[in-house]
């Protein structure tokens, strides 16, 4: 036992020594890689024995130019190998069986690290492109495996800074994926109206939509699940699209919940809840935390909303 302790204190040492140059935001102590990683970080690690680099962004955006190396796997709606159109809801989750073979056909395997790539959208635009990424990075803990990092900024930083970048398609080691799911994490409409009262329920959309100011087009009923609280995914990000600090994070989760709290996060369809689950159980270190993908989408077609903050 001794020295098995000894040499999983090697093996994290040798790990840490890996994140020069990249900003702390913590890391669930199994894993071998941050969840938030910088573009130098990627870039002095390029060589590291199972790095696997999704590049989610559009094919187009992909063959018009991306880091050497990262494989295409875009995030699209209404389909594509990380989300599916399930009675008529958007983001749902695919079948176990759809996710493992999307997984072995981008060469990804259970020891894998996977860095992901997405764009930072333009200032007047939503940062859905940035919650695509973190709804990746959950399918893919999801799944099971368990080194997962977000590129911080993505490729729109990686290119503002000059590194390199090429059009070269590199040859993708398929294989089969064999993984065990991390049961219980996406939770049905059932689970959440039994928890109403017990659990903290968290609205990521954006304050005017929590509010009923603003009707989204998924949802038809205006304002929030009853006493959900409301933390908006926009928040997390600076305007360069880089995620704020640990602590600005820290703090904007606290005023919510705390880490000892059940957890319930949804949003509209399911991007922006990807991205505080993300946060929380990844870079904060909530344990309890469940991601409702159906979120508001299906919640307005059986129950009501209410309005106001």
């Amino acid at each position: 036992m001794r020295r098995e302790l000894i040499l999983l204190l090697v093996i994290v040492m040798l790990f840490s020594s890996l994140v020069s140059g990249n900003v702390a935001y913590g890391c669930i102590p199994e894993k071998l890689v941050e969840p938030i990683v910088s573009t130098n970080w990627l870039e002095a690690n390029a060589g590291l024995k199972n790095l696997v680099i999704l590049d989610v962004r559009s094919s187009a955006d992909y063959g018009a130019g991306h880091i050497p190396n990262s494989i295409s796997a875009p995030f699209e709606m209404p389909t594509s190998a990380w989300i599916i159109m399930k009675d008529d809801l958007l983001l749902e989750l695919p079948d176990k069986e759809d996710i493992f073979n999307s997984l072995g056909t981008l060469g990804i395997t259970k020891k894998s690290i996977v860095v992901i790539v997405t764009a930072v959208p333009g200032p007047s635009e939503p940062p859905y492109s940035l919650a695509g990424a973190t709804r990746v990075a959950d399918t893919l803990i999801y799944a099971g495996v368990k080194n997962v990092a977000i590129l911080d900024g993505g490729y729109t930083k990686w290119v503002s800074e000059g590194k390199q970048a090429t059009t070269e398609v590199p040859v993708v080691n398929e294989t089969v994926y064999n993984g065990k799911v991390k049961k219980n994490m996406f939770v049905p409409i059932e689970y959440v109206e039994k928890k109403m009262g017990k659990s903290i329920i968290i609205d990521t959309r954006d304050a005017n939509v929590y509010s009923g100011e603003v009707i989204e087009p998924y949802a038809d009923k205006a304002g929030h699940i009853p006493n959900a609280k409301s933390l908006p995914t926009p928040l997390m990000w600076n305007q360069d699209g880089t995620y704020k600090s640990i602590d600005e994070l820290q703090e904007m989760a606290a005023s919510v919940a705390d880490k000892d709290d059940s957890i319930i996060v949804y949003c509209g369809v399911g991007g922006y809840a990807s991205s505080w689950w993300y946060v929380l159980t990844q870079v904060l270190g909530y344990k309890n935390v469940k991601f409702y993908d159906g979120s508001a989408q299906e919640w307005v077609r059986y129950n009501d909303m209410v309005l106001g903050y």
